[in-house]
C-alpha cells in the first residue's frame, strides 16, 4: 500500500499514519502529500519526513477540472494507490474520486450519518452535536464517494458528551481518538488488499 494524503492545515491524522509506517507498525509506504494551502504545516512536516509534496489549489488552477487533473497526475506520479483525507477542506474532483474509488478515506468528527453532509465540518460539527443535546459523539472513517459524508463506514469510535461540555472540550475528546481510528481503518483496508489477487 502506497499512501498519499490531502491536507489543508496540520494533517494530524496523516502525520500519525506516517509515523506509524516509519516505526514499522503499518505495512504501507507514505508516498506523497498535497495541500491546497501553501502555508499548511502539513507541507513542512511531510517534506521533512521525505514525502513528495505539492501545493495545488484554485489559485494556480482556477478551473476545477484542471485542478482535479493536476492533483491526480501528481498522486499517480508519486505511485499512490490509497488516498487519505486529513482535514482537507475542499471537495474531491471526479477524476480523483474515480481513480481512487474504494481506496479513498476520510475521517469525520461525528457518528455519521448524524451531523454530516454539506456545510458540516470542523467546529460546526461539534456545535451541532451540542445543540442537539446528544449524549455521545465520536468519529467516523468512511470511504469517500460523490455524496458528502455518504460513503460506506469503515470504522467508528464513540466518546461521551459530558455535562458542561464546550465546543473546545468536546472537540479535544473527539480529536484524541481520531488518529487511532484512522490507523485501524487503514490497517483493515491493507488487510483486504493483501487478500486480493494482484
Amino acid at each position: 500500500m502506497n499512501l498519499a494524503f490531502l491536507a489543508s492545515h496540520g494533517g494530524s491524522a496523516a502525520r500519525q499514519l506516517v509515523t506509524t509506517c516509519q516505526r514499522g507498525e503499518l505495512a504501507a509506504t507514505p508516498a506523497a502529500l498535497v495541500s491546497n494551502n501553501s502555508r499548511s504545516p502539513a507541507l513542512a512536516w511531510a517534506q521533512a519526513a521525505g514525502l513528495q509534496t505539492a501545493h495545488l489549489s484554485s489559485a494556480r488552477y482556477p478551473d476545477p477540472d484542471e485542478l482535479d487533473a493536476a492533483i491526480l497526475a501528481f498522486l499517480v506520479g508519486a505511485g499512490a494507490d490509497t488516498l487519505v483525507l486529513s482535514g482537507y477542506m475542499r471537495e474531491i474532483g471526479p477524476r480523483v474520486l474515480t481513480h481512487f474509488s474504494g481506496r479513498l478515506l476520510n475521517i469525520h468528527p461525528s457518528l455519521l450519518p448524524r451531523h454530516g453532509g454539506r456545510g458540516m465540518y470542523g467546529d460546526r460539527v461539534h456545535e451541532s452535536v451540542l445543540a442537539a443535546g446528544d449524549s455521545e459523539s465520536g468519529a467516523t472513517v468512511h470511504l469517500v464517494t460523490a455524496g458528502i459524508d455518504e460513503g460506506p463506514v469503515l470504522a467508528q469510535a464513540r466518546v461521551p458528551v459530558q455535562p458542561g461540555d464546550t465546543l473546545d472540550s468536546l472537540k479535544a475528546r473527539v480529536q484524541a481518538i481520531e488518529g487511532d481510528l484512522m490507523l485501524r481503518a487503514v490497517q483493515g483496508l491493507a488487510a483486504q488488499g493483501a487478500l486480493s489477487p494482484t
